[in-house]
């Protein structure tokens, strides 16, 4: 679809900025960028008027940790997969996302990796991808969940360097911080600009120090995969939830589809951390969008949609989330009563800060990538634009 062949103006719609709603004004785009907020009176013709007719107008959202949607993960390095997942959550309001591995044979990494070069170095339909997570294969089988405990490593068994062949695209690395080699993996990460994650970790917060240090920076779905305090004898050693909702210099995650945690928990990480901290992200897994009962996989692994999220088939653990982010801004407003604004800030320019692209994405501003979600009052997609084109509806 062409770039917008003068400039075009959204108006009579609620714009969302970061602090603020602004109604009354009109979002001026130019080209791919946005060129600012305006009043409609002032523009002159030679602008073309949308009328959105009082819906909200945000930023393109943004998830940092998804696996799939719709029977596809990135684990599968095929265009049908690629395209699949990044359309559907394009068709969500989602336009950039963090393409997310999950443990798996270090070859069946290394293809997916280099099929997301390949899928980067060309414009494509469908949400942007913006680089890699990497969430495994370094985790504490204590703390594996859904994670192939087949293919589970330890830092120091000589595999990482494969993996950092592909640095240029990784922008967030998990891994358990406890293992042997995780410091030594937290300071290589750190050198090469890739953001140093823990997650599916069984550490103390002995052990987490010495990586903060380091330069341990975020914390992956928050209650998810995660250590808690423990007593020996008498005293109680903090686990990786404390430390994730403690210390000011790290930023998290938290899945927000009202199944991986209730809304007491949720309101506890959002008191903690802040929406200037706190990402809400899908971990959603080929189920999304997909019918209850349905059996979908992630690597060797088999799930089913049970209960409107994905679980192991013996239900000892969830599988990640069967939600887009979309779904989850009306969840949090009702259930965690986080405000629209904050809401908005959480799944944009709060991941946007997060891996280092809010210089250009993540919020409504002069210069910024015109990245725009116009939304209906229940949060479906009303249209989608990405870098000044419109790409939904087509």
């Amino acid at each position: 679809m062409p770039t917008q062949s003068k400039r075009l103006a959204l108006v009579n719609g609620r714009i969302v900025l970061p602090y603020q709603v602004v109604n009354g004004k009109a979002l001026v785009i130019e080209g791919t960028t946005i060129a600012g907020i305006a009043n409609p009176g002032d523009l002159g013709s030679e602008t073309e008027m949308l009328d959105v007719e009082g819906r909200l107008i945000t930023p393109g959202l943004i998830d940092i940790h998804t696996h799939g949607a719709l029977g596809h993960t990135f684990l599968e390095p095929t265009e049908e997969a690629f395209a699949t997942i990044t359309q559907e959550n394009m068709r969500r309001g989602v336009t950039s996302l963090l393409a997310t591995l999950s443990t798996a044979s270090i070859p069946s990494l290394i293809a997916s990796l280099e099929y997301a070069r390949e899928w980067m170095q060309t414009e494509r339909a469908g949400a942007q991808i913006l680089g890699v997570h990497m969430e495994g294969p370094y985790f504490s089988p204590a703390q594996a969940g859904a994670q192939d405990p087949g293919n589970l490593r330890t830092p120091d068994d000589g595999t990482v360097e494969q993996l950092l062949a592909y640095h240029d695209l990784i922008r967030i690395f998990t891994y358990a911080p406890e293992l042997p080699g995780a410091l030594e993996l937290t300071a290589r990460l750190r050198e090469l600009g890739i953001v140093p994650a823990a997650g599916h970790s069984a550490a103390r917060e002995e052990d987490l120090i010495p990586a903060i240090h380091a330069g341990l920076r975020h914390m992956i779905h928050i209650w998810s995969g995660q250590s808690t305090t423990i007593r020996e004898g008498p005293w109680r050693k903090p686990g990786l939830l404390e430390v994730s909702l403690v210390y000011e210099g790290l930023t998290a995650e938290m899945i927000a589809d009202n199944k991986h945690l209730p809304p007491t928990l949720m309101r506890l990480a959002y008191k903690c951390i802040g929406p200037e901290r706190l990402s809400l992200i899908s971990d959603a897994t080929s189920g999304a969008g997909l019918p209850e009962g349905t059996r979908f996989g992630m690597g060797a692994v088999e799930y089913e949609v049970h209960d409107g999220v994905g679980m192991l088939l013996d239900r000892t653990a969830f599988a990640g989330s069967t939600t887009l982010i979309n779904e989850m801004i009306p969840i949090v407003m009702e259930h965690v009563d986080v405000p629209l604004v904050a809401a908005i800030r959480m799944v944009s320019l709060t991941p946007a800060r997060v891996i280092g692209v809010a210089d250009r994405k993540g919020s409504i501003g002069p210069g910024k990538d015109a990245d725009i979600a116009v939304f209906n009052n229940d949060f479906t997609a009303w249209r989608v634009m990405i870098g000044g084109r419109w790409v939904y509806p087509v």
